[in-house]
């Protein structure tokens, strides 16, 4: 075999399937900046989630025309015709876990700040390549982004001094060196640690005894994750994360497998049993495992859930606060939940379950404090027509927030009437806000920067939280 990387930036690459299979091998692809176009009768929804350009039908021989790289990842028969339509117009083909139909075959891979180490078994032994990974993955030097640094202003100056190629390995070892000296002086002198390093050290040491972490990603912007969550996810083997972590993030900021699990409304989703079994199984091979949560874990994340069947199945965990997108979301839009002299409480609920919106309704009294729906956008007519049969005035200020702290945020705000008439994107996910405490965004507005979009009636403005 032939070992060579690709560059395939802009590239046009087609995968032929729509199963879990061909879905795992998109993160690679799109981390490059492929052009991907999957093909396939019928594709999984987070295949459709991803951005790629989706055909919904079976394969034809001219999808391959331009393209540079294909994944097989169907039917055995159905990767045969891949092949030998691939064998005509001369590009290599990735048939996934099928030799008989394969031209190329991938290893696995080791990335970590410009150095990428891949180790092949020429298609045979895929787990094998996978142990051999995570070995040298476990061996390389967590300061290789500095070694690659120093090793590339190295050879800058062999090129202009001349330096032979047998003459710059020696040279090259010595530098490397003089970078931990150095290191040793400045810790000496100045005292100063990094505290994200120390939480990354902390967690692959001695808090190897939770093997599962529950972790709480926050509204959206992961400039809101804790430091905690930042160590936990560059020291985990496996991340399982909820469909709104924004996922380009989460590729920077660990080298695990990372896998979607999330659910959104009106779309299929992994079940949370199929949830709970994959954190286990994980866990007992001996796994790090981190459930990268929306918000909160234990704030209508189902954090409860898997921390019970986690305990029940007898695996060590823990779980990390993240900000819930409770209190975030109408923060981040110049909304505050509670309010001297306007609101002492509020009242968070789960806006997509009608009897038990009725029954939190009935316990409260109308204006007595501010309501906070989550998952509640879909049904907000429904919703504001409830809070009206339970005494909430129909000109009682209200607020749509979506996908809060990150470049799509959106916010409308009107009375409780207008509520269902309100029209936020298609597919962003948000919160109800209703209460006095919406009046005091329009007092708040004019001194917050401006980035997101509001519609307040009919008007639309643009404006980061107003």
């Amino acid at each position: 075999m032939f070992p060579a990387f690709l560059e395939l930036t802009s590239r046009r690459v087609v995968v032929v399937g729509g199963g879990p299979v061909a879905a795992s091998k998109l993160d690679a692809l799109l981390a490059v900046g492929a052009d991907v176009t999957v093909i396939a009768p019928e594709v999984r929804p987070e295949i459709e989630q991803r951005p790629v350009t989706v055909v919904r039908r079976p394969f034809e021989a001219t999808d391959l025309d331009g393209a540079w790289w294909v994944v097989a990842a169907a039917p055995a028969e159905v990767n045969r015709q891949v092949r030998a339509a691939a064998e005509t117009r001369q590009v290599f083909v990735n048939a996934v876990d099928d030799l008989a139909h394969a031209t190329a075959y991938l290893g696995g891979v080791v990335r970590r700040h410009g150095v990428t180490v891949a180790i092949s078994t020429d298609g045979r032994a895929p787990a094998l390549a996978g142990l051999l990974r995570e070995a040298l993955d476990a061996w390389l030097p967590a300061e290789l982004d500095e070694w690659l640094l120093a090793a590339d202003e190295a050879r800058r100056v062999w090129k202009a001094q001349g330096v032979p190629m047998d003459a710059r390995r020696p040279q090259l070892l010595e530098t490397l060196n003089t970078l931990y000296a150095d290191r040793a002086t400045v810790v000496s002198e100045t005292g100063v640690r990094d505290p994200v390093s120390d939480v990354a050290t902390a967690v692959s040491a001695a808090d190897r005894r939770h093997v599962v972490s529950l972790v709480g990603a926050g509204p959206g912007d992961p400039g809101l994750w804790t430091m905690r969550a930042v160590g936990l996810l560059e020291a985990a083997d496996l991340v399982l994360y909820d469909a709104l972590v924004d996922v380009q993030a989460l590729r920077r900021a660990t080298r695990a497998q990372c896998f979607c699990v999330g659910k959104r409304a009106r779309r299929d989703s992994v079940p949370q049993g199929a949830i709970n079994r994959l954190m286990i199984r994980a866990a007992r091979q001996g796994k790090r495992v981190v459930r990268l949560k929306g918000g909160d874990p234990f704030v209508f994340g189902r954090g409860g859930e898997e921390a019970l069947a986690l305990a029940m199945a007898g695996v060590p965990f823990e779980v990390v606060p993240g900000v819930t997108t409770a209190v975030a979301a109408p923060e981040l839009a110049g909304i505050p939940v509670t309010h001297r002299g306007v609101a002492s409480g509020f009242l968070v609920l789960a806006g997509h379950t009608s009897e038990a919106v009725d029954r939190s309704l009935h316990s409260v009294r109308p204006h007595s404090l501010s309501i906070v729906m989550m998952m509640s956008v879909g049904a907000r007519g429904d919703l504001a027509s409830r809070l009206m049969a339970h005494g909430w005035s129909a000109d009682t200020p209200a607020a749509v927030v979506c996908a809060a702290s990150t470049p799509k945020a959106w916010t409308w705000t009107g009375p409780l009437a207008h509520l269902g008439a309100a029209a936020p994107p298609e597919g962003l996910a948000g919160v109800l806000v209703v209460g006095e405490v919406v009046r005091l965004r329009e007092a708040l507005r004019q001194s917050l920067p401006s980035t997101t979009s509001e519609e307040s009636g009919s008007e639309v403005s643009y404006g980061r939280n107003g």
